[in-house]
Formats: structure tokens, C-alpha cells, sequence
């Protein structure tokens, strides 16, 4: 029986949207599912989601939910990994610490001041899940979720490079639908791809029955002066090709938009935006937890657009489709670095994942990626080497904190971060976080 594991299936409302997905699959055999989470709470709420879903898809599967991550993990085919280290206190940390220091990130969770630190107190834990795969399902997938994406993805890389890691997001998928949407072009049907690193993917190719659509993009934007103002169509209209992530996101990996209020204006940035989405994801929690025990119906979003799902379809079933992966460069995108991690498309079947060779990215395009890039490369380097001096000139390169703050406001504002998440990041402050396994 194919064995998933959801490594911090806590976060129940992904959690539901994942199974709903793979139970929709009807030629799929029967799953055993296994759900982990250190919330006893949120695990037991996650165990009732997983139990109604597979009912009302009418499918039989095996469902077990436990708090020890080594039962979890015993025997898996694919590890499903979703956990958020330090929940929304941390998060809160992370945007509004900066705030008070003249640093503004509307997300907080990719690059930047937030990514680094979001990934420094995530490391030691995929440390030990890496570890826990080795001896106890070695030959498993691991299929990341958890932002940073290419940091995680990359540190897996160092510590653990026997294991089969992907990295997994929509945002390509997520960015063609609402280009075709602006456009009043249906999504299916169309062809295309995307490269670069997550969240800065540039679209490549989008057409339609041969022909290209950027055209019809440029002619909506021409006559709609309001879409100027979204921060992606600021990008777009600078670099020649459209960014896979949202605006919001967009906005503080490069140094435009939340140096001034004038930009912040402009472009319709809320900064600490995150801060409410984390909110509400907390309610959405509560709400589940209290339908379930009102013994009501969980709200299913339709469509199967998460790629994990479609990846265990098809390495189990052996139906080939494409997806977009992040992954070890190794020669996929030739003017980005070898051992960094890259966005790139990637053919799967029932022999594994398969990325495709891209060549190069438009080198406006490369530029930034190489910025945000060496911002993930100087954490990294922290990390594996124990020395906390790294995380600080991490910083320095980052494009909102060099534009935000002077060198010794960086120093200081690192100084009050290391301290505020110190009790999630003593091996960085004390030495190695980590050997290699």
C-alpha cells in the first residue's frame, strides 16, 4: 500500500485541500495516510479532516495520525512536509521587528530578513527529518511545501543528498490562470513555461494554439492604466517577461517598491500583510475544528492544481504529465549557479521526476535571480559553517534591506533577531547547526 506522510498536517485546511486533490484521482489504489504533527490539537483535528474527505470521495484508505515523527515516518513512500517552525510568533517576529527598525516586507517568508530567519530556525528540524529518512524510508519522496522553498531545498541538498527531494509550489500554475483570466483566454489549452528561482520564475512561454498571448497582455495593460499599478506589471514592463509570484510577494525581493511611502502607494502594497493572513489562517483552523465536532461539511475548493497530489498520480500510475519543480541546478539553467537551487519545468512518471534542461534565462532576468540566490547561498553557508557573521552580510545583499536601512541599522536589526528567536536557533549561535549525514 502507497504510504504519504504529512509532515506538519496541522495545517488542516492545506491538509484537506492535499487529500482532496489525490482522492479525486479514482484510479489511484488505496493509501495509507499518515499525519504528523507536535500539535496534539491541530493533529487530531487534521485525523478528522482526513477521515471525512476520504469518506465523501468514497475512497479507502488507511488513516493514522501521531505526534512521533519516526512512527511517521516508517516505510513511507512520499513525505509531504508543511511545517512552519515557531508558528505565527515567529512570523510576527520576523515582520514587525524590522517594521520598528525602518524595514517594511508585506510576506516575509522567501528572502530577505524574513526568509533568512524563517530558514535558519527551519533547518535544524529538516535536519532531523532528513536524518530519520535515511534510516527509516530511504528510498522515499520528499516533496517540500514549507517556504523558504529554495533555502529548504537547498539545505536538504547539503545535508542529505542521497534523499529525493522536490520542491513543490503553484505559483506558475497560479500566475498562467490569472494572466489567461486578464486576457479572457481559457486556461486549458494553453502551453506553457516557466524558469528561474521560486517565487521569481520568469514565464518564459504562454500560448495558445501556436501563438504567443504576451501581445494580447501588453495591449490589456496599454489600455488599462490601473493595471500599471500592480507591482508584477512594474516588473513585467522593466524586464521583459512576467514574474511567477504575486505582487505582494513580488514587492520585497527587489529594491522598488517599500523603500518610500510614495512607492507603497503607488503600487497598493499593504507592508506586514502577512501578519493578517496568518490570522486568518488561524480562524479558518478554529472554524474547521468546530464544524468537525458540529458534524458539518468541510468547504472542498474544486480542481486538482497542487503538484504533489499529481506527482504521487503519476509516479504511482505511470501517467506522464509536466510539472514545474525546484530542484539542484546541475546544468539546468546554465547562467545560474550549479549547486543552488532553480525553478524549472519537469517531466514525471512512474520512474520519478525528471527535470528539463532549460538552458539560459534572459540575463536582465538571471541578474535578479543571482541577487536572491546569494542571499539563500550566504544563509546556507551560516548555517553549515556555525558562523552567525553570514547571516548578517546575508542582508547586506538582500535588495529591501540595503535599500531600507544603513549597514549598522542591518547589524543592529540581525543583533535584536538573533536574540528574539534564539530559543529556535542555538546551534547557529553557538557553532555547526549541522553536520552532514
Amino acid at each position: 500500500m502507497t504510504q504519504i506522510v504529512f509532515v506538519g498536517a496541522g495545517s488542516v485546511v492545506f491538509t484537506r485541500q492535499l487529500l482532496a486533490d489525490l482522492f479525486r484521482f479514482d484510479d489511484l489504489p488505496p493509501l495509507r495516510i499518515v499525519l504528523h504533527d507536535i500539535d496534539a490539537e491541530r493533529l487530531e483535528t487534521a485525523r478528522k479532516t482526513a477521515e471525512q474527505v476520504a469518506a465523501r470521495f468514497g475512497r479507502a484508505a488507511d488513516i493514522h495520525a501521531t505526534l512521533n515523527r519516526r512512527d511517521a515516518l516508517v516505510d513511507a513512500d512520499f513525505v509531504i512536509n508543511m511545517i512552519q517552525v515557531g508558528g505565527i510568533d515567529a512570523t510576527r517576529k520576523d515582520l514587525e521587528i524590522p517594521a520598528a527598525a525602518g524595514l517594511l516586507q508585506t510576506i516575509g517568508d522567501t528572502t530577505g530578513v524574513g526568509g533568512v530567519f524563517r530558514g535558519l530556525r527551519t533547518f535544524p528540524v529538516l535536519s532531523g527529518i532528513a536524518a530519520d529518512m535515511l534510516e527509516l524510508c530511504p528510498e522515499a519522496w520528499f516533496l517540500n511545501y514549507t517556504n523558504p522553498m529554495a533555502m529548504n531545498v537547498w539545505w536538504m541538498s547539503v545535508v542529505a543528498p542521497q534523499l529525493k527531494v522536490v520542491g513543490l509550489c503553484h505559483s506558475v500554475y497560479w500566475t498562467v490562470h490569472d494572466l489567461c483570466e486578464l486576457i479572457d483566454v481559457p486556461v486549458e489549452g494553453t502551453h506553457y513555461r516557466a524558469a528561474g528561482v521560486n517565487h521569481q520564475s520568469w514565464l518564459m512561454e504562454w500560448s495558445r494554439d501556436g501563438t504567443d498571448l504576451y501581445p494580447l497582455l501588453r495591449k490589456k495593460i496599454a489600455s488599462n492604466p490601473e493595471l500599471s499599478r500592480r507591482v508584477r506589471v512594474e516588473i513585467f514592463k522593466r524586464i521583459g517577461y512576467y514574474p511567477t509570484e504575486t505582487s505582494e510577494h513580488s514587492s520585497e525581493y527587489l529594491s522598488w517598491f517599500l523603500r518610500s511611502k510614495e512607492q507603497i502607494t503607488k503600487f497598493r502594497l499593504v507592508p506586514l500583510e502577512y501578519l493578517g493572513i496568518s490570522e486568518q489562517n488561524v480562524a479558518e483552523f478554529e472554524h474547521a475544528k468546530a464544524a468537525l465536532a458540529a458534524g458539518e461539511r468541510l468547504e472542498l475548493e474544486e480542481g486538482a492544481a497542487e503538484y504533489a497530489p499529481q506527482l504521487i498520480h503519476s509516479i504511482v500510475t505511470g501517467t506522464e504529465r509536466i510539472i514545474h519543480a525546484n530542484v539542484v541546478n546541475h546544468g539546468l539553467i546554465s547562467n545560474l549557479p550549479e549547486d543552488a537551487v532553480v525553478e524549472v519545468p519537469a517531466i514525471v512518471n512512474s520512474s520519478g521526476v525528471h527535470p528539463v534542461a532549460f538552458g539560459a534565462v534572459p540575463v536582465q532576468g538571471a541578474a535578479h535571480n543571482q541577487t536572491y540566490l546569494s542571499v539563500a547561498a550566504l544563509t546556507i553557508e551560516a548555517a553549515r559553517t556555525g558562523n552567525p557573521e553570514l547571516i548578517y552580510q546575508a542582508l547586506l545583499v538582500d535588495p529591501n534591506a540595503s535599500s531600507s536601512l544603513t549597514p549598522d541599522q542591518i547589524w543592529a536589526l540581525c543583533d535584536e533577531l538573533m536574540a528574539a528567536h534564539a530559543d529556535l536557533l542555538p546551534a547557529v549561535l553557538g557553532g555547526r547547526l549541522e553536520q552532514k549525514l
